[in-house]
């Protein structure tokens, strides 16, 4: 059963493996960089991903013929972006809550590896009515 606990320690777990990556190739890389050394972290530490999701959007009971991809999937549950720019603008916010909220998912994580220390600048966390529900 997934609780807000649970998402809690998997956050850390993600954060800790961005933060890895961060120490080992540094600021200024595109994002493309940071994306498969994560992919290659995420093995490492037996964290479950999909990479370049592809989501499904829904209008008036339609699917829609687009191309959204979220940059990981964690376990199935929480939407992570990564990004590798000055600072966060309010589109990488709301992408992620569209994301967030095209897959039910209860928690995202968005990422910056553009900064000097990941933990204090270069990382947001959201959540909605999802992570509301969970014990």
């Amino acid at each position: 059963m997934i609780t807000q606990s649970y998402l809690t320690d998997l956050t850390y777990k993600i954060n800790g493996a961005c933060i890895e990556v961060h120490k080992h190739l540094g600021p200024g890389l595109l994002e493309s960089v940071y994306h498969e050394a994560l992919k290659m972290e995420f093995d490492l530490r037996n964290i479950s991903y999909k990479s370049e999701f592809q989501i499904t959007a829904i209008y008036k009971g339609k699917k829609l013929n687009c191309d959204f991809k979220c940059d990981f999937w964690i376990e199935d549950i929480i939407v992570l972006e990564i990004k590798s720019v000055k600072i966060f603008d309010d589109i990488h916010r709301a992408k992620l809550m569209n994301y967030m909220g095209l897959l039910k998912s209860p928690k995202g994580i968005l990422i910056n590896f553009n900064v000097k220390n990941i933990f204090y600048e270069g990382q947001e966390t959201f959540v909605n009515q999802y992570y509301e529900q969970l014990l």
